[in-house]
């Protein structure tokens, strides 16, 4: 249950960050939202790599990280199954080749459980938003083409150029 609490705790916390962004960004005239959400974004490389033994170890870089972007970090190597089929949308795809929102937390998940984790989600509201979304769809009882037909719905507009996401079957 204190999960559960956490998971939407997070939940409203992200997507009030998100809906500031995209209040500042429609302010400013000059700026679309997915430019204003670039510059926020901005990390076309450099991003901080590191293994731990499994999903159940977070890596090190999250130490100085606040603790609602742990636990989405978490959520994150909770559900890989999921995320692995959603499409992130702050321009990743094409800035680091990111194949799907998994891509913005974990690099790699190998056969022996290790885990490769990316920082790119410490930094990106949009990846946090998705994934926080994602997961508790799917609490909810959604299907993987549910879930992933209401993710494309609501960033189809206003931001990035979605990651080359498979449908899931």
């Amino acid at each position: 249950m204190k999960k559960l609490l956490s998971i939407f705790a997070i939940s409203l916390l992200v997507l009030s960050a998100c809906g500031e962004e995209k209040k500042v960004a429609e302010k400013n005239q000059n700026e679309t939202p997915i430019e204003a959400s670039h510059e926020e974004h901005a990390h076309a490389s450099g991003d901080i790599q590191e293994e731990t033994a499994s999903a159940d170890v977070l890596p090190s870089f999250l130490n100085n990280q606040t603790e609602n972007i742990r636990l989405v970090y978490q959520i994150a190597g909770q559900s890989t199954e999921i995320l692995e089929w959603m499409p992130c949308y702050c321009g990743c795809g094409d800035s680091v080749g990111h194949k799907s929102n998994l891509n913005c937390f974990i690099q790699e998940k190998r056969e022996d459980g290790t885990i490769v984790w990316d920082d790119h989600g410490t930094r990106c509201n949009v990846c946090l938003e998705i994934a926080v979304q994602s997961a508790k769809m799917h609490k909810d009882g959604m299907s993987l083409k549910e879930i992933r037909q209401t993710i494309d719905d609501t960033y189809k507009e206003g931001y990035a150029k979605p990651t080359p996401t498979d449908m899931p079957a």
